[in-house]
């Protein structure tokens, strides 16, 4: 078309001017357009500067157009139009200028344009579907270029932050991903620079206290890294600074503080530092609504369970896992408590964490493990467990739960169909967590000095003193023999001497209190109460359960806090060999004086 045309001639200067809406709001933003068209080399364009409105951004794009004039004659035309980014600093009815294009020869003007302010913010009408602008009169379906738009499509302006007056060039903003929520659930705090200049540093970032929630650092970048955003019209580079995930711990209406920062903006040393202070935001925190037993876990959770086997021997320890996992406060997770059916001991669960972080929520696993040992043949059934919990997604309460589960108990290795008190069973694989002591240095004195003495043999008193342990050694002999020929040992000196036998053993288990395997350790002081118990009662007690040999104790005239504090001596050795954490110096010195005191304490 272009090489057919008879000749190409520059048109008339076309100016004008036009605003996107005729009613806005005093936070909103909206478009003023300048058109040019074949602007004469050398003009100069005057923006409209009114008082009543501030300017926060200014683009411009360039476009030719062809056109055929009249004869056939083609016209090319070069367009050119600016965007203007606007705010109203007050309400009423108010007038942009217009804006003004001096040229060599002439000065045009364009009309003014009126618009109504209200207070407050204004969602704008839906554009209908955009055409290809036309504002030269081009010929019906003539495919006029369209001149673009330079921020694209824009979200709603009510879901965008707020420009401060007076600081659109640079400003921290901090902004919460949701405007309420349930006690316990996450809501994720947000601070950001917005910049239209460029940066060098950040420093002295004060974060708002956060009374009445519990926080956690999400992202702390060490570095600046900058996204583009368009926040109500104009184009911005986004700087996070923090993120941190909330859990509000009680209801009501809060407001966290604005947080502040010193940046450093420019380029290499023309920098220049500047104090920035955001804004602060408000949180509705809902109560739970009734339905949860008493359960305040918020999130969305799943309760497991592992158990090592489900059938073992008698007096074989087995480990069983509950695992409750999932999204949502894992610090305030509560795992439900196991209720060890009778003829099963359990000893004191171990509980561990493993946190975990899954798009842009916190959760993770906690984890409780006990050991359980039988304590008799049978088949036992574990109970179910269940855990309510609030799904904030769904607002409604859901329940976690793990079915009952049956073990099966056979015999021991020699048949035994019950572990009595005595009994010394398998132990797991070896101490954990076993602490070895590296001792203590002996304390230095210091030295005092005296003039010598006369050597002790020279006294008086030394020589009977000396001959006196022979004296009454040949006397005990002597009362020995007699005793001896005139009668046997009773029974009651002979329990006094398995007694004293028993002891002895609790003096040889103490040696082992500094080095050994703790479950030869506790071994040997179970087997040193054993022995003084059937001394005391005269029939063994080996293979007697726990509330056998409470009867039988009770049936020997021992109160019931001697019985309680004997038994829990029994208690104290299974744990040592089977729980974890019962291996280091101070536990097993806690064994040995529980012992030698519930010995004492019979007499």
């Amino acid at each position: 078309m272009l090489l057919s045309a008879p000749a190409l001639a520059a048109g008339s200067v076309e100016f004008h001017m036009s605003a996107d809406r005729t009613k806005v709001g005093t936070e909103d933003t909206f478009r003023v357009d300048i058109v040019v068209g074949n602007m004469p080399e050398g003009a100069v364009l005057q923006f409209p500067a009114p008082s009543d409105f501030e300017t926060l951004s200014r683009s411009q794009s360039t476009q030719m157009s062809y056109s055929v004039g009249p004869g056939g004659a083609g016209v090319m035309r070069n367009l050119q139009k600016y965007t203007l980014v606007m705010r109203a600093s007050r309400t009423g009815r108010l007038t942009i200028p217009g804006a003004g294009l001096q040229t060599a020869t002439r000065t045009y003007k364009t009309e003014p344009i009126v618009i109504e302010v209200v207070k407050g913010r204004l969602a704008p009408d839906k554009p209908p579907p955009r055409q290809p602008s036309n504002p030269f009169g081009f010929p019906p379906g003539f495919p006029f270029p369209d001149m673009g738009d330079p921020f694209g499509d824009q979200p709603d302006p009510l879901d965008q932050p707020r420009i401060p007056r007076g600081e659109g060039d640079l400003f921290l903003r901090s902004s919460l991903d949701k405007a309420e929520a349930y006690v316990g659930e996450q809501v994720m705090l947000s601070l950001y620079i917005y910049s239209r200049m460029d940066l060098m540093s950040v420093d002295s970032v004060t974060m708002p206290k956060l009374e009445g929630f519990w926080s956690q650092d999400f992202k702390s970048p060490s570095e600046l890294r900058p996204e583009d955003a368009v926040l109500n019209g104009v184009r911005y580079r986004r700087y996070l600074l923090r993120q941190k995930a909330l859990f509000p711990m009680k209801s009501g209406a809060f407001t966290i503080e604005a947080p502040a920062a010193d940046i450093t903006t420019g380029v290499y040393f023309a920098g220049s530092r500047v104090h920035k202070v955001g804004n602060p935001v408000t949180l509705a925190v809902k109560p739970l609504p009734p339905g949860g037993d008493g359960s305040t876990l918020v999130g969305s959770w799943r309760l497991t369970r592992e158990v090592t086997d489900t059938e073992v021997a008698l007096g074989e320890p087995l480990q069983l896992k509950l695992i409750l996992e999932g999204r949502g406060h894992l610090q305030s997770a509560q795992v439900p408590k196991l209720d060890v059916p009778f003829g099963l001991k359990s000893f004191e669960p171990e509980t561990s964490d493993k946190p975990s972080t899954q798009s842009g929520q916190l959760g993770g696993q906690r984890i409780v493990e006990y050991v359980l040992v039988p304590q008799q043949t049978g088949t036992f059934t574990l109970p179910g467990l269940s855990l309510k919990y609030f799904d904030p997604e769904g607002h409604r309460w859901e329940e976690a739960r793990v079915d009952p589960l049956a073990l099966t108990v056979g015999p021991g290795a020699n048949g035994a169909t019950a572990l009595g008190s005595g009994a010394t069973v398998g132990t797991p694989d070896g101490p954990k967590n076993q602490l070895v002591a590296g001792g203590l240095k002996s304390l230095r004195h210091t030295a005092h000095f005296s003039a010598p003495r006369a050597a002790f043999w020279s006294q008086r008193w030394f020589l009977p003193v000396a001959l006196a342990p022979v004296g009454l050694a040949l006397l005990m002999g002597a009362f020995g023999l007699v005793r001896s020929a005139f009668g046997g040992q009773s029974p009651e000196s002979l329990k006094k001497k398995q007694a004293r036998a028993a002891r002895k053993r609790l003096a040889a288990a103490r040696k082992l209190s500094r080095a050994g395997p703790a479950a030869d350790f506790y071994a040997e002081v179970e087997r040193a109460l054993t022995s003084f118990l059937d001394a005391k009662l005269g029939a063994p007690v080996t293979g007697l359960t726990r509330a056998e040999l409470d009867v039988r104790l009770a049936e020997h005239g021992v109160v019931e806090p001697e019985r309680k504090r004997l038994l829990a001596v029994f208690d104290s050795c299974d744990l040592g060999r089977y729980a974890p954490g019962m291996a280091d110096l101070s536990s097993r010195a806690r064994a040995l004086d529980d012992a030698a005191a519930a010995m004492e304490g019979w007499g």
